[in-house]
């Protein structure tokens, strides 16, 4: 099993399918219980939000090649209908270039909060009024915005190349628009708020797409979806069903064991 790279924590110190059926994951609720600083006021019209793929280093082209042409039947079965009314959410899934290769950007619930505590998820939550349309530049400016408020980093130095296809989740109700962006200048990241969130940790893709730090998690329900192994973290849910899914398209995915099963009480 092998280490996730933890960032410090402190302010400013510094993404399905089989697994949506078991949804219980942070990516999606970061909207409804974060803080309200760094909102543009609701009278003044939100800055538009550029999303482009060019400039993009060359191990990053796969994914952005999969995203222009990807369907929403690839990414999950469980899809907004037409008028659906759920909750309009984003998360930010954010590309960076690591000490130790390509990575990409988590956090991790606190073990205080109501629902889904302690677990992994990307930055990201609810769109809020001042966000925009949902249909529009929404999703992008929500995503910068709460990714923004829970680990400090600096929107201006990340470059969104692409929207997903927007994903249902029946357990929450939310509808969710996974946003691909690239760290093109980071920032120094951690724990903004500790009610909030435990850490903010990176994980690179090659521990990711290592075969040993892969399983299927098993719900107490009984459901089964896509999980990562890597250091402290078990990821799960939501999260790793996006994970899998753009290992999967981008073909960045090696053969791995789907008949390995880990509980989701893992630690216990």
């Amino acid at each position: 099993m092998t280490r996730a790279r933890e960032m410090p924590g402190g302010p400013g110190t510094g993404a399905a399918a089989e697994a949506a059926r078991s949804e219980a994951d942070g990516g999606t609720r970061n909207g409804t219980e974060g803080a309200d600083s760094g909102r543009a006021p609701a009278d003044s019209a939100p800055a538009p939000v550029a999303v482009s793929d060019a400039g993009l280093p060359g191990w990053l082209q796969p994914v952005a090649e999969a995203a222009r042409t990807v369907r929403p039947e690839q990414l999950s079965r469980f899809l907004p209908s037409d008028g659906d009314d759920g909750r309009p959410a984003a998360v930010l899934v954010l590309f960076g270039d690591g000490d130790h290769g390509p990575e990409l950007l988590l956090t991790e619930r606190a073990s205080s909060l109501r629902s889904h505590a302690g677990q992994p998820s990307f930055p990201g939550g609810s769109l809020d009024p001042e966000d925009g349309d949902p249909e529009g530049d929404g999703p992008p400016r929500a995503a910068l915005r709460e990714a923004q408020e829970e680990t400090g980093l600096d929107p201006a130095g990340v470059q969104v190349f692409a929207v997903l296809p927007r994903l249902y989740i029946p357990v929450s109700g939310f509808v969710v628009s996974p946003v691909l962006g690239w760290w093109r200048e980071p920032s120094p990241v951690g724990v903004v708020d500790p009610a909030e969130t435990a850490r903010v940790f990176s994980v690179t893709v090659a521990d990711l797409t290592d075969p040993a730090n892969r399983a299927m998690a098993v719900h107490p329900r009984g459901h089964l979806g896509p999980a990562f192994l890597v250091g402290s973290a078990l990821v799960w849910g939501f999260t790793a069903g996006v994970i899998d899914r753009i290992l999967h398209l981008a073909g960045w995915e090696r053969p791995w064991d789907r008949e390995r099963r880990v509980p989701l009480d893992w630690h216990a």
